[in-house]
């Protein structure tokens, strides 16, 4: 599914269970405490990262968290992970061929309630509700929710900053399934554009960052 929404210059890997999956000694002390249930989301996201990272000839090693929880990657990669009920997945591509990319996965419902009002501005929920009213067999408030946090994985990495949700703005257009983010604060990058797939009772969000060469 999420190969769909990504340029083939991005390796992907994904699953919707979660079969064994080793970790390395550094990770698993991550999460010695954990539940059961996190323990497993946790082995299976970064196995299928591996799975990527095999594609593009990278051996395995440690994926650790870094500034904010980032992931760190190998040198000369970038990546992103994500996980949610029924769904885990990673992408990562040479740095040659992204800047940085953000992927994120929801269950395709309604916000829990009171979320949307902390996530979307009024100009946010205004157009969520004109697209409800044309398309009311998307759950746009969720899609919202999973656009910003596409936008906070690759801000965060690139700038070592914290993104609330409340300073990047997000519009989408559904003929093209495609999203703009305008970042409201100071920063390397003020539009980011994405895309988006709603399947299979999943949202699924993606943004892929040109390369910094190409920006030089």
């Amino acid at each position: 599914m999420l190969d769909r929404i990504l340029p083939p210059t991005v390796q992907t890997a994904h699953t919707r269970s979660d079969p064994p999956a080793s970790l390395f000694p550094a990770e698993a002390a991550l999460v010695t405490n954990a539940v059961e249930k996190r323990k497993q989301e946790f082995a299976t996201v970064r196995n299928c990262a591996r799975l990527a990272l095999a594609e593009l000839g990278v051996p395995p090693a440690p994926i650790l968290p870094g500034v904010r929880g980032a992931p760190v990657w190998p040198d000369g990669i970038v990546g992103s992970m994500t996980h949610c009920a029924g769904y885990r997945a990673a992408a990562v591509a040479r740095t040659s061929e992204a800047g940085g990319i953000g992927i994120d996965a929801e269950e395709h419902g309604p916000l829990p309630e009171g979320v949307l009002e902390l996530v979307a501005s009024p100009d946010e929920r205004t157009h969520l509700a004109g697209l409800a009213s044309a398309r009311p067999e998307v759950c746009w408030e969720r899609l919202l929710f999973s656009a910003k946090e596409s936008v906070y994985k690759v801000w965060s990495p690139r700038t070592g900053e914290w993104l609330g949700f409340e300073e990047a703005e997000v519009s989408f257009e559904p003929e093209a399934a495609t999203f703009t983010a305008r970042v409201l604060v100071p920063g390397p990058i003020s539009v980011l554009t994405g895309r988006y797939l709603v399947e299979d009772g999943l949202v699924l969000t993606a943004i892929v960052l040109p390369p910094l060469s190409s920006l030089t």
